[in-house]
């Protein structure tokens, strides 16, 4: 399998809070990331995509497609936003886990619908110690 692995990044911030929890509860799960002022990150993220090779190009998919397929689906909708306020994040916590499904999702999406690939693998980089992987990498 060949894989097109692009890097991004923004800068956003979260409060990681769950609204049916006490503020007790939420420092308790979440620790300073529950302060209500919230804080930000730049994020990383790394998008694999995979299908057939065009015998004329030599590529899986043009760089430059996936490029604007990121911009659309993911950095401005998110891109210098507090994730709370953000649709789904109102009713969901913003943790890496969600913002790689959330983000995971709307590529899928438009990577099927602009191009003969598919999303393989989503990385999101949240910390120099913390990522979460969404895909089928193998």
């Amino acid at each position: 399998m060949i894989y097109l692995t692009r890097r991004y990044s923004l800068a956003a911030a979260h409060v990681l809070s769950q609204p049916a929890f006490s503020p007790a509860e939420n420092e308790r799960i979440f620790g300073k990331c529950a302060n209500p002022a919230g804080h930000g990150h730049d994020y990383g993220f790394e998008v694999s995509v995979t299908g057939p090779v065009d015998a004329e190009t030599g590529q899986i998919m043009a760089p430059g497609l996936l490029d604007e397929i990121f911009e659309e689906a993911v950095a401005r909708r998110f891109s210098h936003r507090l994730l709370n306020e953000e649709a789904p994040f109102g009713s969901l916590v913003p943790t890496a886990e969600n913002i790689a499904r959330v983000c995971h999702e709307a590529l899928a999406e438009s990577v099927k619908n602009r191009s003969t690939a598919r999303l393989a693998q989503l990385r999101v980089t949240e910390t120099p110690r913390n990522f979460v992987e969404k895909g089928d990498l193998s």
